[in-house]
């Protein structure tokens, strides 16, 4: 039996001061001044649930639950949802594509 697609790949902005924070800063040596700060995860509920579990300290990333200002559904809202390999690897790929066209990105 085919397990059903649902899990989520997400992008939240971060406010720009988690650039004060310097193991944001050395894993981002080429954030280009001015562009967003963002987190890229994955989650098998929906974005907006997880965001607010993040903001309330469960199970969340301590850079989301300090700078996290919102989510940006037009980052990820094409790929989802996927099963779980997939939304693993577009985890990934996201976060890279977003750091290479300049952004802060922390990918858990």
């Amino acid at each position: 039996m085919a397990r059903r697609k649902h899990y989520h790949v997400y992008v939240i902005e971060l406010s720009k001061d988690v650039l004060y924070e310097s193991k944001f800063k050395k894993c981002n040596p080429s954030y280009i001044t001015g562009k967003p700060c963002v987190y890229v995860g994955m989650t098998g509920l929906d974005p907006d649930i997880r965001f607010d579990k993040h903001k309330a300290g469960i199970q969340a990333n301590r850079y989301v639950t300090d700078y996290g200002l919102h989510l940006l559904p037009d980052l990820y809202e094409a790929f989802n949802p996927m099963s779980y390999d997939e939304a693993r690897d577009k985890e990934v790929d996201v976060a890279i594509d977003l750091r290479e066209a300049g952004f802060g990105v922390w990918q858990a």
